[in-house]
């Protein structure tokens, strides 16, 4: 096993090394996923038959849906099928990447797409175990090293610092790098800088490693998502959404290591030895990930790159890995991509021709150019969306932190109050009923993912991607307002917290499943990146505002988190792309 071949280089699949499971096309109806439900014989009418040219430039990323029709299974009949919608002017690897979604599609849900799920699942879990981990280490590193009750909340910028960067460099740079080399090093740089942070003599020293593991998890949610939407069968859509269910979870497990570790040793080791157990489960994670599990290059990756064969390949291990088979060959994205009108079937076929280091590295750097983005924009629907969704990301990344990674303070100063001790320092000890309600609402948070990915495929209007989002932004809005007027008790904030949590966790699972799908794959990586990135940015500016803004600190900061949820819900409402349903390119 070479370490290179694992970081994403040095191997070059092949179909060579899954014999065995390629069909004739002309069989290819019997491994479909409409024969595997029965329904091999029914005949159903094409999205794009009732539309035809009626569909505008610009609408053409949601239409074009292939359907598992037994009669479509010929180079004609895929022709035909891959050129509906969009007035029929598809690229060259827009085409091709409607056959490989096919073909995915016929293999279906399979041993290797759960894997991915569960490994996947480990990129979401870290992210919010670290971001909240950090928060609950704040009053310990205020008391260990005298540092002021509203200073201390600057290491969480030292955090947002790093997730900024990372976002921003691992979601671009998985466009021209590749999905495998982000996936496998954004889990063991999070461990080992975890780990030396829980030996760190100086609360400087904690905020840079802090920012440094910042750096790493920063980049598991744009390419964990869109690594395992470009897997992911048409039919099986809404796991995405569902994927979102490991952040909760890692914020439960934050709350409980904290409870456990925290609560029962002196102040100056239990932040450390809970730093230190969240390093050892992440670099774990990455063990897994690293030497257990084979994970394959995205073929819409390999196909935009002009890797065909290996993207080919890709779909053949799939099938290998899933035990079953498929009908896609090279030769036959070729010939469904041929267009008359252009000799060359188009540069996405072609190999690539090695280089030396100091070109690749060249080439490599250049993909960090505005060049990037360009495709954001091709159409005015695409650039319309684009701007709103980085706009949502933008306000929900304030929003989000100046409720959420100062909730433990919140919920000891309720405490205090209702004991009548005055307002709590941050330098006191958290108590356990603090704990309890924390972990409570982490629990609660679970549940809003399920009901996420039950929604987002609803045909009613007022569901589906877009109204799922806007509605639980719109209810997350009202209860942060709720939580400050009314919350005036340990069991009122208990009930608020609660169900903000619930509606918070379908907002992000959505947004996280919604972002991918509106951009077509060859910029997925940057579309999603950029859209991190600004997430991380505002929330840098989060405990910057929470720190110096006048008053206590505790009703204020609430206050401008709902109004920046509640500019989320409209600028939602204004995204002109639903994606239920929709072909991915």
């Amino acid at each position: 096993m070479r370490i290179s071949w694992r970081l994403g280089s040095g191997h070059v699949e092949s179909v060579n090394n899954y014999l065995g499971v390629l069909v004739p096309l002309e069989e290819a109806h019997l491994y479909s996923q409409a024969a595997k439900s029965g329904k091999a014989g029914q005949n159903q009418p094409s999205d794009g038959d009732d539309e035809g040219d009626d569909v505008k430039d610009g609408d053409h990323e949601m239409e074009g849906m292939l359907q598992n029709n037994l009669n479509e299974y010929s180079i004609e009949g895929l022709r035909k099928e891959t050129r509906q919608g969009g007035q029929g002017k598809w690229t060259a690897y827009e085409i091709k990447s409607k056959l490989i979604n096919k073909a995915i599609g016929d293999i279906g849900m399979g041993r290797y797409n759960w894997q991915l799920f569960i490994l996947c699942g480990f990129g979401w879990f870290a992210d919010n175990l670290w971001m909240q981990g950090i928060s609950l280490t704040l009053p310990s590193l205020s008391a260990e090293f005298g540092i002021a009750e509203k200073t201390v909340r600057y290491t969480t910028s030292a955090l947002f610092v790093g997730l900024s960067a990372g976002s921003f460099f691992w979601g671009i740079g998985s466009d021209f790098l590749g999905r495998r080399i982000a996936f496998n090093l954004t889990l063991v740089i999070t461990s080992v800088f975890g780990i030396l942070a829980a030996y760190a003599q100086s609360w400087g020293s904690v905020c840079f490693f802090f920012g440094a593991l910042g750096f790493g998890v920063g980049g598991n949610l744009p390419v964990d998502g869109a690594l395992f939407l470009e897997f992911l069968p048409d039919a099986s859509s809404s796991l995405l959404t569902l994927l979102s269910v490991w952040w909760p979870v890692g914020q439960l497990a934050a709350s409980l290591i904290a409870w456990f570790f925290i609560a029962n040793w002196p102040v100056e080791q239990g932040w450390r030895y809970f730093v230190l157990t969240m390093g050892i489960i992440t670099f774990a994670m990455f063990i897994v990930r690293f030497f257990i599990f084979h994970l394959f290059e995205s073929p819409k990756f390999l196909l935009n790159h002009g890797r065909q064969n290996e993207a080919v390949a890709v779909v053949h291990g799939l099938a290998y890995r899933n035990n079953t088979k498929t009908w896609l060959t090279s030769e036959i994205l070729d010939q469904v991509a041929w267009n008359e009108d252009e000799p060359e079937t188009s540069h996405v076929s072609r190999q690539v021709v090695p280089a030396s280091t100091s070109n690749v590295i060249k080439e490599k750097l250049k993909g960090f150019s505005g060049e990037r983005l360009r495709p954001l924009f091709k159409t005015r629907t695409l650039g319309t969306a684009t701007l709103l969704i980085w706009f949502c990301w933008a306000a929900i990344g304030m929003g989000y932190p100046l409720f959420n990674a100062f909730l433990p303070q919140y919920f000891s100063r309720a405490h205090a109050d209702a004991e009548g001790k005055g307002p709590q320092s941050e330098t006191d000890a958290i108590s356990a009923e603090t704990y309890r309600n924390y972990a409570i609402t982490s629990l609660l948070g679970v549940p809003g993912s399920l009901l996420a990915a039950y929604s987002v495929d609803h045909p009613s209007p007022f569901l589906g991607r877009r109204g799922t989002l806007a509605s639980s932004t719109l209810l997350s809005a009202i209860f942060l307002f709720l939580f400050v007027v009314y919350g005036t008790t340990p069991n009122t904030q208990l009930f608020f917290s609660c169900v903000e949590a619930f509606a918070q966790n379908i907002m992000y699972g959505v947004l996280y499943a919604f972002t991918p799908e509106i951009f077509p794959a060859p910029v997925r990586g940057a579309g999603t990146g950029v859209a991190s990135f600004l997430n991380r940015v505002t929330g840098l500016m989060a405990p910057v505002l929470a720190a110096t803004v006048p008053g206590d600190g505790a009703t204020t900061p609430i206050f401008i988190s709902a109004a920046l949820i509640l500019s989320a819900f409209i600028g939602m409402c204004m995204i002109p792309i639903e994606t239920r349903g929709a072909q991915r390119l």
